[in-house]
């Protein structure tokens, strides 16, 4: 209905209180301002201004229009200023996957920082689950993956690094009855138990489980904290990432046992999508550093 043009003259007009300073300000003749005004009012049906000899002044209806007119010109601004930026490759959110399995504490390091370096740009952060943590990023629920396990189960232009390996301890709570047995324990053992097992996030993509026995029973929980509250509680067996166990280890909460079977390493991995590499989450990749830094920080 009105052009930003219309609205600019408007705006002038009310601050500077006549048609000849607004003229000066826009670089335009008075009788294209006086013109431009007349046509929005008539536009209207009301007048906006009350006219004098060389002053003008807003009316009840004009307040009101001048109001919405400024927060109109800021909008349309914005959408400039905003639709240049994408332009250049800035984006308005940079989401993250990060498996449950890395150190909490981390993420908040994580954000304080990222917010000091791009105060503007929202970061989106989701805990996901085994093969949730790529199924976020093959879905684009995602840019960045931290923690993923180092075989890509997706196809795509995907790059990774290495993370180093994740290491694993069987554990079980002190009164549970396999905790006087002697010796390494066999499948023999720990098929009578549930297996304490975490729910793979995906919604896609095949879930899977850490470890689990044949025909064994599995007692499934949403996230490592809940893991740990069943296997404090004597609820099951199962495996749990050394640098989560070793502190309820250290403090008696849990005891670990060794297997016949030994759990193997995880080899985990920083991933990203090349076609997301905006400025935002190429800070984030070099931030987040190196293999060695990054196990470190998230998994040692």
């Amino acid at each position: 209905m009105f052009s930003y043009q219309d609205l600019l003259v408007i705006d002038a007009v009310a601050r500077l209180g006549s048609f000849a300073n607004a003229a000066l300000e826009l670089h335009k003749v008075p009788s294209a301002i006086s013109y431009r005004v007349k046509w929005v009012e008539h536009k209207l049906s009301v007048s906006l201004f009350k006219r004098s000899h060389r002053k003008v002044a807003l009316t009840p209806a004009g307040i009101y229009f001048v109001e919405q007119a400024r927060l109109l010109l800021k909008q349309m601004d914005d959408i400039k200023f905003q639709t240049q930026r994408v332009a250049n490759g800035w984006q308005s959110s940079v989401s993250i996957a990060l498996d449950n399995v890395v150190h909490e504490d981390s993420v908040n390091k994580l954000v304080a920082d990222f917010y000091e370096q791009f105060p503007d740009v929202e970061l989106l952060l989701t805990m996901e689950v085994f093969n949730g943590v790529w199924d976020a990023l093959a879905d684009g629920r995602a840019d960045i993956a931290i923690g993923a396990t180092a075989v890509v189960p997706i196809g795509g232009n995907i790059s990774y690094r290495a993370m180093g390996s994740l290491l694993w301890d069987f554990v079980i709570a002190p009164d549970h009855p396999l905790a006087l047995k002697e010796g390494k324990l066999k499948e023999s053992d720990l098929i009578k138990y549930p297996c304490i097992c975490l729910d793979d996030s995906s919604r896609k993509l095949p879930k899977r489980t850490t470890w689990l026995l044949d025909n064994q029973r599995r007692l499934v929980v949403p996230n490592w904290h809940s893991a740990e509250q069943c296997f404090m509680a004597g609820l099951g067996v199962g495996i749990m990432p050394t640098h989560r166990s070793r502190i309820l280890i250290a403090s008696g909460k849990l005891i670990k046992k060794d297997l016949l079977d030994v759990p193997k390493e995880s080899p985990c991995c920083l991933a990203w999508k090349n076609e997301c590499l905006t400025p935002a989450v190429a800070w984030l990749l070099d931030y987040l550093g190196d293999s060695e830094k990054l196990h470190q920080q998230w998994l040692a």
